[in-house]
């Protein structure tokens, strides 16, 4: 099966918009995507990735419509310019604060996203993530109100559905369309399955086949060959990765090479995973202060130590350790083994 990315270097701006006369999508060859995860993809993670990938399509974590509206100052909308292209992702259900939230969000944007996939309780309970695909008419507002308050693309994040028999992605998707969205990701799981199971990536093509926008598949691509084992059952233009590229920002460009070259290139060594650990460590605590950085990344020492021998009791180690001399030096010592 043809891979789109291997032979046709997609070109978002290339691909048939959904609607006349709203701003074209900007142009890259984007084949990856990083995938929004609150309290993870910050500025530093977003800055890491991109050395690594100079195409990559970078996404923000998920910003509160409500937040905005506030003018509450949150270090999420920060943003260097080589950050592009950079979608903002906003969450909310009511139209006039989507709205707000575009335009305030407008000057640093390059894509507006709305995320109507959230699974999480707190945020479905408040009619906001994946609840959205449970009133497709108001999401599709939700569209329509972000497009009227930017002029940049606005595009979705959703599942397959709320539950198993609820899975309405392709009548969700063509509605979005219809509303003004000229980008989609999919998550090939429903609100229910959480995390848990597979992700289907086969399903995706349904959506792929009914919609004249971009789409991007979603869901547990880990390494170059799942890549290409979910463009092949998806046919999706590309992949958005999140948990899969934690400890691992080489990813995405490892990934894009493949499907341009057909050359696989090798993941970093340990030592280079825990140099990369390091300057993330180094960049949180230049952007948070020594004891909010320290703490912050404490939650990525398991995904850059995975594999390494008596991980669990370096984890242990590293989690309760608030000096950061101690940190490099255990880091240090991991390398030397």
């Amino acid at each position: 099966m043809q891979l789109n990315g291997l032979n046709n270097k997609v070109s978002l701006a290339r691909i048939k918009r959904a609607r006349s006369g709203r701003p074209s999508l900007p142009s890259t060859h984007a084949l990856c995507s990083l995938a929004p995860m609150a309290g993870i993809t910050d500025y530093v993670l977003r800055r890491i990735v991109r050395r690594f990938s100079p195409n990559c399509l970078l996404t923000t974590e998920m910003i509160s419509s409500e937040l905005l509206a506030q003018r509450v100052d949150t270090v999420i909308t920060r943003r260097d310019d080589d950050h592009s292209v950079l979608a903002y992702q906003i969450s909310g259900h009511k139209p006039h604060l989507i709205e707000a939230a575009a335009r305030h969000l407008s000057e640093m944007a390059d894509i507006i996203d709305i995320n109507m996939g959230c699974p999480v309780n707190k945020v479905v309970r408040g009619q906001d993530g994946c609840a959205l695909m449970r009133t497709p008419e108001l999401a599709a507002d939700l569209v329509r109100a972000a497009c009227a308050g930017t002029d940049k693309p606005v595009s979705v994040k959703f599942r397959l559905g709320y539950t198993a028999d609820e899975m309405n992605f392709v009548e969700f998707g063509q509605k979005m369309q219809d509303a003004g969205a000229q980008f989609m990701t999919l998550h090939g799981r429903t609100r229910a399955q959480m995390y848990a199971g597979k992700a289907d990536w086969a399903l995706i093509r349904r959506l792929k086949e009914n919609v004249d926008v971009p789409v991007f598949a979603n869901g547990d691509v880990t390494d170059i060959e799942s890549a290409q084992r979910c463009l092949e059952l998806s046919g999706a233009d590309g992949v958005a990765i999140g948990r899969g590229a934690l400890g691992d920002p080489t990813l995405f460009h490892r990934i894009e090479h493949y499907l341009n070259t057909g050359e696989k290139l090798p993941p970093p060594t340990l030592q280079e995973r825990i140099e990369i650990l390091k300057t993330h460590l180094d960049e949180e605590i230049a952007l948070r202060g020594a004891d909010a950085g320290l703490k912050f990344v404490r939650k990525f020492y398991p995904y850059y130590i995975s594999g390494v021998p008596n991980a669990a009791k370096l984890r242990a180690q590293l989690v309760t350790e608030d000096d950061y001399d101690r940190v490099v030096n255990l880091c240090n010592r991991i390398i030397i083994g």
